[in-house]
């Protein structure tokens, strides 16, 4: 017997951002069309949390959508249903998610300069 459909799938997404790891529960995710990208959109969040969840609830009222870089992605599960949404600190002593290293620029070796 196949169980019946839920009339939407939750999604726990997983993602690094500012040297901490972000759990957001949320309804829809697409690719973006904007290149490395991932859309979350329809976020849900436990109603009474805690203050973490309280401050990520604050943090993410009146966004529609985001687009989250795939570099900084850890997970996306689909779940039975949600969860409480959490934030942690990936440079903890206990974390095993390091932070991939990301150069902002190269730097060019210094031409030598002209002899006359």
């Amino acid at each position: 017997m196949v169980a019946p459909m839920a009339s939407s799938p939750v999604y726990k997404v997983v993602f690094l951002n500012h040297e901490q790891i972000i759990e957001l529960y949320a309804r829809a995710i697409f690719q973006s069309d904007l290149y490395g990208f991932v859309e979350v959109e329809e976020f849900i969040f436990e109603p009474g949390g805690d203050q973490e969840g309280d401050k990520l609830r604050d943090d993410f009222a009146g966004v529609k959508r985001s687009y989250l870089p795939m570099h900084n992605i850890i997970r996306i599960d689909e779940v039975e249903k949600e969860g409480v949404s959490k934030v942690s600190d990936a440079t903890a002593q206990h974390s095993k998610v390091m932070p991939f290293p990301v150069r902002s620029a190269l730097k060019v070796p210094d031409a030598p300069e002209p002899t006359e």
